[in-house]
């Protein structure tokens, strides 16, 4: 590559100049940190060595200092929510509200963060008024799901209905789940005030919004015996293997007391141990269990479980066994059984819950909608035990 002359010319210049331009940058940030109020930097300090306390103080003086600087209101008024301080949350980010020099951006994003402020407080009625008024806004979305939420603690359930549809995933599968179940939670308060007819209307809506809600089988179930259908009922209940056979469990009481109730004890046994052999579970084997030890008696109850825990070995699936055995054994035997039936139980407390898939909350019994973290259907009929036993 041959050596141009000029070159000696351009690089003196081109180092110049980014002198030149790094100067400029330098004295500028100098003139910013010398605008920022002493106490910014003493709640940085105070933040690097851990004093969070002492932080919020100092930030506290700079903003009264310097009114100008939003984004540390904003950040002292999540901080203060995020604390649990609510009221300390509120007054920050009304502040912020009732400013008139603020941005319309900024305004918008005000009233949202004091939205949730008031979501954290528990006014429900205050957030509601905001985020309705956010919907004409860039955080439209943001302010529906805020509604939905609202309204589900509400238990306004038709209006969560009409948010749900209209956000962007309504058409997708995502919010077909909380769709139908909202329908369901309708059905059922119209169930509990006899009005039948309205809530089979309900529960059509229901699975016209997802063919795959169990919840609604069963109590389209629940309302065919309640009338006195007790065909249907079995037919409805049956009709969740298609569905999502998990949910079964749910259902083996309701069934057996159908199949009693008609006088065909025997075909609800054989149902559920049909029921049992392709969809094991835990609270399957217990129905079968009680139904067994009444009907054929203990040791053809012994004789199921021992073949149920041969096929999938669980402390409760043994706790089973061990109850059925304690009718069966001589009395010199009992008092040993007792014992390790005591020690095995003393065990499946802690392993017969059913935990969230979503957020991790164990609970003693099912939940439709998880009491943790709100989500629907996230509670699987399944104990922990058989979760920790699946590869």
């Amino acid at each position: 590559m041959e050596f141009e002359l000029w070159w000696l010319v351009a690089f003196p210049l081109f180092f110049a100049l980014g002198w030149i331009a790094a100067r400029i940058d330098i004295k500028h940030l100098v003139r910013e940190s010398r605008a920022l109020p002493r106490s910014y930097f003493a709640g940085l300090n105070f933040l690097v060595n851990e004093q969070p306390d002492k932080a919020i103080d100092a930030f506290l003086e700079a903003v009264k200092v310097d009114p100008q600087t939003i984004e540390l209101h904003f950040a002292l008024g999540n901080l203060f929510r995020r604390r649990g301080e609510t009221d300390r949350a509120i007054r920050m980010h009304q502040n912020l509200v009732d400013r008139s020099d603020l941005g319309a951006e900024q305004r918008v994003q005000a009233m949202a963060e004091l939205g949730h402020d008031y979501l954290k407080a528990g006014l429900l009625d205050r957030a509601e008024d905001i985020f309705l008024k956010l919907r004409d806004t860039t955080l439209k979305e943001t302010a529906q799901k805020f509604l939905l939420e609202i309204y589900q603690q509400e238990k306004e359930w038709l209006k969560a209905i009409e948010i749900a549809q209209q956000l962007p995933d309504a058409s997708g599968h995502l919010w077909r789940k909380e769709i139908a179940n909202f329908y369901c939670e309708l059905a059922a308060g119209e169930m509990a005030h006899s009005r039948n007819q309205s809530a089979r209307e309900y529960l059509d809506k229901a699975l016209d919004v997802s063919r795959k809600c169990v919840r609604a089988n069963i109590l389209l179930g629940d309302l065919a015996a309640s009338e006195g259908d007790l065909a249907t009922a079995l037919e409805d209940w049956k009709r969740i293997e298609q569905q999502n056979p998990v949910y079964l469990a749910l259902v083996a009481v309701r069934l057996m007391d159908g199949y009693r109730r008609l006088g065909q004890i025997e075909h609800g046994i054989q149902l559920l141990r049909s029921y049992l052999a392709q969809h094991p579970s835990l609270d399957l084997l217990d129905t079968v269990f009680q139904w067994e030890m009444e009907k054929e008696g203990p040791q053809a109850a012994y004789q199921l479980v021992r073949d149920e825990l041969g096929r999938n070995p669980t402390l409760l699936g043994l706790d089973k066994l061990l109850e059925a055995a304690l009718l069966t054994v001589t009395p010199e035997q009992r008092k040993d059984i007792e014992l390790v039936k005591g020690l095995v139980h003393s065990h499946t407390r802690r392993v017969a819950r059913y935990r969230c898939d979503d957020c991790g909350f164990k609970a003693r019994q099912f939940y439709w909608r998880c009491p943790a973290c709100g989500g629907w259907e996230t509670y699987p009929p399944k104990r922990t035990e058989e979760y920790d036993l699946t590869p």
